[in-house]
């Protein structure tokens, strides 16, 4: 018998307030699947999409990420369509700061002027007054940083923005724009086999800053049969992407999962990985799989 609940809610995940301010159940979604392929467009079947977002918030997801450049701008539409007049408790964080010229292409785009433009479209296409949590996308090499996250610190002072935060950023970066701004969040890539990002992981973790990692159910070899994954997962008769994400929640306090899918069942399986629970013991022979 399985050791996850049949009938699952994200809120077995714990909660972390975002900024201070903003109680989110641990276990979020990331919506960027939803899209056409390559990030592209809009999916094949739009109804279905719609579907999966619905679903979301009847298994207590109340973190939802998005972004302009994801479709570009499908993704924000699909997400009002589905889910306006929102919940009081909802937590739509998007992001801006990367141009898409094509699909599976991504080009930084840290102007000022570009960044203004990205986070009040954002507004008008999520039927929004202010975002709960607005991210730099990524770093523009060919842009001052401070100027990117200055501009986004004026959007904030304006009432456009509620809390900030930061994507595909280093620890100094983090610091960096600590002095001028204050940071609720950091999404940043981390999984079982990318740890990468572990010391903003641990600089987020010391200052109480809501760590999002992307591709989070990331598991490569791990997961093959027989291999460690695949025997923990099978201790728990439970599937090893579920394990992944039970091990994530289990790595820091200030962890914020946000697996997506563009399967409502998949998402269901994902959100019963909330009442997984790893002993130390598998917690330790997860972490020495790097």
């Amino acid at each position: 018998m399985s050791e996850t609940n049949p009938r699952p809610n994200a809120s077995a995940a714990g909660t972390f307030h975002v900024g201070g301010d903003l109680a989110v159940n641990r276990l979020g979604f990331g919506a960027m699947r939803l899209c056409g392929p390559g990030i592209w467009g809009e999916p094949e079947d739009p109804q279905a999409a719609l579907s999966v977002l619905r679903r979301t918030l009847e298994l207590g997801i109340n973190l939802i990420d998005t972004a302009d450049a994801y479709g570009p701008e499908v993704n924000e539409r699909q997400i009002a369509e589905a889910l306006h007049p929102y919940p009081e408790d909802l937590v739509i964080a998007t992001k801006g700061g990367l141009a898409r010229p094509g699909p599976r292409q991504w080009e930084p785009d840290g102007r000022p002027g570009h960044l203004r433009e990205a986070c009040e479209t954002s507004l008008l296409r999520l039927r929004l007054e202010r975002i709960d949590l607005y991210q730099l996308h990524s770093p523009d090499p060919g842009v001052p940083f401070e100027e990117s996250v200055g501009t986004l610190a004026e959007l904030r002072e304006e009432g456009k923005i509620r809390h900030m935060g930061l994507s595909n950023v280093s620890v100094e970066q983090l610091e960096q724009a600590q002095e001028i701004v204050l940071i609720a969040a950091v999404q940043n890539r981390y999984s079982l086999v990318d740890r990468s990002s572990e010391d903003v992981l641990k600089a987020c973790g010391h200052d109480g800053i809501g760590f999002i990692p992307w591709f989070p159910l990331a598991t490569g070899d791990l997961a093959r049969s027989g291999g460690p994954l695949d025997e923990i997962a099978a201790r728990h008769d439970a599937a090893p992407s579920q394990v992944a994400l039970a091990w994530l929640l289990a790595r820091s306090p200030v962890m914020l999962p946000i697996p997506g899918t563009s399967s409502t069942e998949h998402i269901e399986e994902n959100v019963a990985a909330s009442t997984l629970e790893l002993d130390e013991e598998e917690i330790e022979e997860l972490a020495a799989l790097s």
